[in-house]
């Protein structure tokens, strides 16, 4: 099992919390997410990484808002994009998201996921925090951000150690690349991230 590169960590501060019951809605969506994880690091490398892909996709479907991940990411140059490229771009985000869980997820030697018992609200949105806990290593934090898209929610960023926003990495990735590029070389971008994970 690896945790995902981040090439450009952007540190985010998170600020003091509002709780809410532990049994709030957004940690289903955490606990399906773990679940996942969690089956396709006992399916290991036997399945292969196509096979641990076609496992977890469904999964990333229903505990992610690809969407709306891929315009926070892309971030407000969003709206310049051709409706088709927006739509390559949402693809393409979703495939290399898929292909890193499948990639990095990969072994299983006793982890679990402890979910902690509070909620925290920021607004509108929820954060769901969690350890993944490794018997033969170091523990990782890691914190879900979650809003509400049609009556279910769904994770919209994920802070690695508490504080480091994947949002906001690949901000900082993508900028350059579309500013270069534009939507097309970005399109690109994320396919060669993709088939890297896989590799």
């Amino acid at each position: 099992m690896r945790m995902f590169p981040l090439a450009a960590a952007a540190i985010v501060a998170i600020a003091a919390p509002a709780h809410a019951q532990a049994s709030d809605p957004a940690v289903a969506t955490v606990q399906s997410l773990d679940d996942g994880l969690i089956a396709i690091m006992k399916a290991g490398k036997a399945a292969g990484e196509r096979g641990r892909a076609a496992k977890i996709g469904p999964v990333i479907d229903r505990a992610f808002d690809i969407p709306l991940m891929t315009r926070l990411a892309v971030g407000p140059s969003w709206n310049g994009i051709a409706p088709a490229d927006q739509q390559a771009l949402v693809s393409a985000f979703r495939r290399m998201t898929i292909a890193q869980y499948a990639g990095n997820f990969d072994d299983f030697s006793g982890q679990s996921f402890v979910i902690a018992p509070e909620v925290e609200s920021r607004g509108g949105d929820k954060l769901v925090r969690t350890t993944l806990k490794d018997p033969h290593g170091d523990d990782v934090s890691i914190a879900y951000r979650l809003r509400q898209n049609g009556g279910a929610w769904k994770i919209i960023d994920v802070f690695y150690k508490n504080s480091i926003s994947q949002i906001a990495t690949r901000r900082s990735d993508f900028t350059s690349i579309l500013r270069k590029g534009g939507a097309k070389a970005l399109v690109a971008h994320l396919n060669t991230l993709a088939a890297k994970a896989g590799g």
